[in-house]
């Protein structure tokens, strides 16, 4: 992992932030509008981005989207075909198969978020472009979805850029659209801020970078001091992450882990109850959030050390994923992001204490030990990591 420096980082809380600040950029865009979306829904705020997309499109800026075809499956063909007759280049990750399949192709999703404009402007989290929120209650209305994204000026918005570019040209390849699309234009990555901050990005493939993001977890965890905040939707680690884990309380590091309290996959919830007793026991808090859906993919370590992006810490991502997240060494935006996550234990979620992660009556164990196996014999059958390691 490389670090650039003079970046100018912001956080996004929740779409609230996110989706204003992209539908900005991206009118305010004179060249190019890049776009990866692994859920991008015929809905409200679908609808409300595709605008802004198409807007676009039609003062003449090269437009490109990228959607996953599992994920983005609900993009119906009205809005699809709205994008493309305003000049909008969509492009579609493995589309989805048709009946059931095993075939492990079919599990290596493009799960990242990213989006950039005119090569001076990115934005990386985990925040899908879907409605986040669920329905109000009464009078109340409803919290949306947790998660955050992050607003990049600076050179680092050039790495960003590669990865996108390289990915579309890829897709554009194997999907025999070689010729659809017009080439794309050279544009130079921005310079160095005189009040930037060192970042970096990493990805997650299934070839050159398959571990980036999972070591520079591990390398993040084992070097802490004091603490340790992870906020994950989908928390399943492998046995490297657990025992970095369980290292770093023994030396004395407090480590906290805020995970989904209204989960939207009850096998994934299941299998990571499975390990809330070892957790608890080795004396990491382990808090679930109920005020919404948590979605994020975000850790705060020493109040130095800021990792925001698309990668959960489960086998799927780590292991399977296309996934791309922001590394920040800055105790500025590492002070923001913690605040939020102590604001959200506090007034939103539940501590699991050791009575609450006693062992679970005989038929949720089964479940559990189904989901859990399940995994393990998905990312054996990957062939990117033995169930061993699981």
């Amino acid at each position: 992992m490389i670090y650039s420096a003079g970046n100018r980082i912001s956080l996004l809380e929740t779409g609230d932030d996110y989706f204003p600040a992209l539908e900005k950029a991206m009118d305010g865009a004179l060249a190019e509008v890049h776009l990866e979306a692994y859920i991008f829904n015929d809905d409200a705020t679908g609808q409300r981005i595709a605008a802004a997309l198409m807007r676009a499109a039609r003062r003449g800026v090269a437009t490109r989207v990228l959607i996953d075809g599992i994920g983005s499956k609900r993009l119906g063909s009205g809005l699809r075909t709205a994008l493309t007759d305003a000049g909008v280049q969509l492009l579609v990750y493995r589309p989805e198969p048709q009946g059931f399949s095993l075939r492990v192709r079919h599990l290596r999703r493009m799960h990242r978020k990213l989006a950039v404009i005119d090569g001076r402007l990115a934005f990386c989290g985990g925040i899908n472009v879907n409605d986040d929120r669920g329905e109000d209650r009464g009078d109340v209305p409803a919290p949306p979805r947790y998660d955050f994204a992050l607003r990049i000026e600076g050179p680092l918005v050039g790495e960003v850029h590669r990865a996108v570019r390289r990915l579309w040209l890829l897709v554009r390849w194997v999907s025999l659209d070689g010729n659809a699309y017009p080439p794309m234009a050279r544009i130079a990555a921005p310079p160095p801020l005189s009040d930037g901050v060192r970042a970096a990005f990493i990805s997650r493939d299934n070839l050159r970078y398959r571990r980036h993001i999972e070591d520079a977890y591990l390398a993040a965890i084992s070097a802490s001091r004091q603490e340790v905040l992870i906020a994950c939707a989908y928390f399943l680690p492998g046995r490297r992450i657990r025992r970095a884990l369980l290292d770093a309380v023994a030396r004395g590091v407090s480590v906290r882990l805020l995970l989904q309290g209204q989960p939207d996959h009850p096998l994934v919830h299941q299998a990571t109850h499975a390990m809330y007793r070892l957790l608890t026991n080795a004396g990491i808090e382990v808090w679930e959030y109920t005020a919404a859906h948590l979605h994020a993919k975000v850790a705060v370590i020493d109040s130095q050390w800021v990792t925001v992006g698309s990668s959960n810490i489960d086998p799927f991502s780590l292991w399977l994923s296309r996934e791309g997240n922001v590394v920040v060494d800055d105790a500025g935006v590492a002070g923001a992001l913690r605040a939020s996550l102590e604001r959200a234990m506090t007034s939103g979620s539940r501590r699991i204490t050791k009575e609450l992660a006693a062992p679970l009556p005989l038929t949720q164990r089964a479940v559990t030990w189904f989901a859990y196996q399940l995994a393990r014999w998905v990312i054996g059958l990957s062939g990117h990591a033995s169930g061993d390691e699981f």
